[in-house]
């Protein structure tokens, strides 16, 4: 592919952030990234080589250089929109108006979670009381649940659903995600 095709693919992929954020925090935009990393031949190079080409020789810190590299890899055709290194993932969040001790025990709670998410037998890696839970789901793949507390009466819920197998998984997981977490929005609103 010739350098003046390149840019053009950039236009064609969702990237994970907005060119004008990117130059913004970084001072190229996709355009200019892709040419420079071209030029370093960071095709040839892994996810971890691009993150770490992008911090040590161009001083872009921790969470861009992960933007960056993700970017680059979209726009080569080397990663899709929700594909991480352990496959593809989904997320789902809800703002619940209820405290974050309440969802969190209707995940943790077996009595309290077969009324919103009946049938599904999980394993719990870690749980932090009103705040998180790490779950193997009954398949292999991963569920991390974030809640995060806005108020004495208000949550904010995001269920990452990862290791999932492809663009297909995606959406069965989205769908999935979307129906459970508004049932119990439902039943804590209600």
């Amino acid at each position: 592919m010739t350098g003046s095709k390149r840019p053009a693919l950039v236009a064609k992929r969702k990237m994970p952030v907005s060119d004008a954020a990117v130059q913004a925090k970084t001072g190229k935009t996709w355009a200019q990234w892709c040419a420079v990393l071209d030029r370093a031949k960071a095709d040839t190079r892994s996810h971890r080589e691009i993150a770490e080409l992008l911090h040590s020789k161009f001083g872009v810190g921790p969470w861009w250089t992960q933007m960056v590299t993700v970017g680059y890899e979209r726009a080569r055709g080397r990663r899709a929109v929700n594909q991480t290194a352990q496959g593809f993932r989904a997320s789902v969040s809800r703002t619940i108006a209820a405290p974050a001790l309440v969802v969190f025990r209707h995940w943790s709670e077996a009595p309290a979670r077969d009324h919103w998410l009946p049938r599904q037998r999980f394993t719990v890696r870690t749980a932090i009381a009103s705040k998180s839970l790490r779950i193997t789901w009954p398949d292999g793949t991963d569920v991390q649940v974030m809640i995060t507390a806005k108020g004495p009466r208000k949550s904010v819920l995001e269920v990452t659903h990862g290791k999932l197998t492809g663009a297909a998984a995606v959406r069965g997981a989205r769908s999935f995600w979307s129906a459970r977490l508004d049932t119990l929005r439902d039943a804590l609103e209600g």
